[in-house]
């Protein structure tokens, strides 16, 4: 189980592709590709988004990270999506994504205003960056120009999604095979085996001890391990750099989080990130938007491979 391990998406994708080449193989993505089959398409999905973020902010987090999902497993083509018994979005790993009705929303008053043109995995794509914006993050040019996959199976995720108790050096891997979080929450049950016996004398030692017991006041032994609790501890709900600083401070409430404190090569660029922008510093937002068109185009389908659903939820029958 991840919980809305929504910071480790970010931050992951910002770090591991800066020190890792993706592996972004066969994209012919443009900017502005629906500039005159469809026009309005790239405003119809911000306003869409607007809309339910003022309802739920907590979908801003769940959009990015169900993009995430869906990039990892058979690349960037709306598989996420697809309903079924079997389906990505049945597996364990997808169980807390939310968003999906701000895409069908999308998804609907495209189709009225330019009916087949504009596919699921664009939307979703799109969607991913105003959410960012939307929390007073960055924006970058999004590519467009995907088309829709056509299968979809809980069983791809197998060792596709970065976990929580990953190593670097897994996480490394992973993000190499195929090609970052600031806001968000992630259940008690999740994170609390290091607050509890983590070793013989209590816990995890990587932990600030003073943040230690604040943990434990949030999430009781034996208690009740679905709340949620922010992984940004005092920036929860704003796109900014606050995680970084956390982690320096032994406030990385995930295990796989920490570990970039404490790696020697990982440590360096989260060290970077600190820094006064110029010869050594990084911009973590100029960073972010670079990684996220990189993920976006991960095994992409475009021309004619695919297809453009009519319903994001559903594969089209001929």
């Amino acid at each position: 189980m991840e919980g809305n391990c929504f910071n480790q998406t970010v931050f992951l994708f910002t770090l591991l592709l800066a020190i890792a080449a993706s592996s972004v193989r066969g994209h012919s993505t443009r900017v502005g590709f629906y500039s005159s089959t469809c026009p309005r398409a790239e405003s119809i999905i911000k306003s869409t988004v607007e809309s339910h973020f003022k309802l739920d902010p907590t979908i801003a987090p769940g959009l990015l990270r169900m993009h995430f999902h869906d990039c990892f497993v058979r690349g960037c083509d709306a598989s996420i999506l697809i309903d079924g018994p079997n389906a990505e979005k049945t597996a364990p790993a997808s169980q807390f994504l939310k968003g999906y009705k701000v895409i069908d929303d999308a998804k609907f008053q495209l189709e009225c205003e330019c009916p087949g043109v504009v596919s699921c995995a664009d939307i979703l794509a799109l969607a991913a960056r105003d959410s960012v914006v939307l929390t007073k993050g960055t924006s970058w040019a999004v590519p467009t120009g995907r088309r829709d996959g056509t299968v979809s199976k809980a069983s791809d995720t197998d060792g596709n999604m970065p976990g929580f108790q990953d190593t670097v050096d897994v996480l490394k891997q992973k993000f190499a095979a195929k090609g970052a979080h600031t806001i968000g929450t992630a259940a008690c049950e999740v994170f609390s085996y290091r607050l509890y016996n983590f070793t013989s004398t209590g816990a995890d030692p990587s932990i600030n001890p003073a943040f230690v017991s604040h943990l434990q006041a949030l999430c009781p032994q034996n208690r009740d391990g679905s709340r949620q609790i922010a992984l940004d501890t005092g920036s929860a709900d704003r796109f900014d750099t606050s995680f970084v600083a956390n982690l320096r401070e032994g406030k990385g409430i995930l295990e796989s989080d920490q570990r970039l404190w404490t790696d020697d090569l990982t440590k360096k660029f989260v060290q970077r990130f600190l820094e006064v922008r110029g010869s050594l510093g990084l911009s973590f937002n100029v960073e972010f938007g670079k990684s996220m068109v990189k993920m976006s185009n991960i095994e992409v389908k475009t021309g004619t491979m695919g297809d453009i659903r009519e319903v994001c939820s559903k594969v089209n029958e001929y």
